[in-house]
């Protein structure tokens, strides 16, 4: 029985030994998926009872992807990050032939007009999954940027374009803009001259403009973040709805499970707008604590990135947190009416286990990371106090 329960993060004894910032995060996280759980439960309640008659319907599946999500974070944090850079390139390669196979008509699953999935009895989402290899790959290629020739580098820079191009095509802005963003954030980070980030960043620009002029449903979103009240039952219904809910919590908030917007005013409050019911529930007050755990979060993550010493998982540990910080911020901020609305989930937090499974992995290779970069300067290896006890 002990040896299964080591198998869960929550009972393994030899986190206890790993470095502060490896231990600090990976608890962390365990309560940032705690909380996320609690507020789903609450949040699909009401779509789960009228959809399928059944209150607990997605709160049951997605208990399904953590136990998938918290086996795939246990490898994570006791695989050798080389490992993870060594296959990253295949992982690329896989879920962008798998992103491409969406745009193919009959084996796309459609929602809300975008081909993201892959039809079949497991949901399989390669624009969520294909994140946490982006930005290993991405490090990867950064951070041996001086020692590679031009070829290697024009090579990765196209794969890296055809990714998000790729996504863009489903078409899922919000995602492809996340990507981009994150990759270009690496590249940042990894001291590329700044010629090359800013045709970059203007690329990003243009290509993000067309997709807004040639969807005509994109500029809507646009014009409505701007002043969502000029048509709130139509184009800001969404925005409008979800201020409301957040406006309704005020101080403390109205109380668990008593969310009136996600009686079927405020849409996709499981996924999209799953911080609205929180605000909701919780008021500012439990707002101030989740912005919190993710200051800290982000706090712990430039700890582990500074601490580092090879550039390349230095570069790796900024990523990741970017991802999952980072999302995180823009799903608020599309909530509380800071950004145009968009399709991006809450880590953690949303209903879906493409989600759950890409946000425990990119938290479980942040916390190797950080074992990885001052573990053994703090905790003793057992073998190390044996062969010196012998001596």
């Amino acid at each position: 029985m002990k040896k299964i329960l080591r198998l869960i993060p929550f009972f393994d004894d030899s986190v206890n030994s790993w470095a502060l910032e490896a231990r600090l995060l990976h608890w962390l996280t365990l309560v940032w998926l705690l909380i996320g759980l609690v507020v789903l439960f609450s949040a699909s309640y009401p779509v789960a009872s009228s959809t399928h008659q059944d209150g607990l319907y997605y709160i049951q599946r997605q208990l399904l992807w953590v136990v998938v999500g918290l086996a795939i974070f246990k490898i994570a944090v006791n695989l050798p990050l080389h490992r993870f850079i060594s296959s990253s390139h295949w992982f690329i390669f896989l879920f962008l032939g798998l992103i491409f196979v969406t745009l193919i008509p009959g084996l796309g699953k459609t929602d809300l007009g975008s081909a993201r999935r892959l039809l079949g009895p497991v949901p399989i989402q390669p624009s969520e999954l294909i994140k946490p290899f982006l930005v290993i790959q991405s490090a990867r290629l950064f951070g041996n940027w001086d020692k590679l020739a031009w070829r290697v580098r024009l090579t990765w820079l196209g794969i890296f374009s055809l990714v998000i191009l790729g996504i863009l095509a489903q078409p899922n802005l919000s995602t492809a803009s996340l990507c981009g963003m994150t990759v270009w954030l690496v590249a940042l980070t990894a001291g590329l001259p700044y010629k090359y980030l800013g045709g970059t960043a203007l690329g990003g620009i243009f290509l993000a403009g067309l997709s807004v002029s040639v969807r005509p449903y994109q500029l809507k979103r646009i014009l409505s973040f701007i002043d969502p009240w000029k048509d709130p039952m139509n184009t800001g219904y969404q925005l409008v709805q979800s201020l409301l809910a957040v406006g309704s919590g005020q101080t403390w908030g109205v109380g668990f499970t008593m969310s009136q917007q996600k009686q079927f005013y405020l849409p996709i409050q499981d996924t999209d707008f799953i911080f609205s019911v929180f605000a909701e529930e919780f008021g500012f007050v439990g707002c101030t604590v989740l912005i919190s755990v993710l200051f800290i979060y982000a706090t712990l993550g430039l700890l582990v990135a500074i601490k580092t010493t090879n550039l390349v998982y230095k570069l790796i540990a900024m990523g990741i947190t970017i991802l999952l910080v980072g999302q995180s911020l823009i799903h608020i901020a599309v909530t509380t009416g800071a950004l145009p609305t968009t399709g991006l989930p809450l880590p953690l937090f949303s209903y879906g286990g493409n989600s759950m499974i890409s946000s425990m992995l990119a938290a479980g290779i942040l916390i190797r990371a950080a074992r990885e970069s001052n573990e053994a300067d703090i905790v003793p290896i057992r073998g190390q106090i044996s062969r010196r006890r012998r001596v």
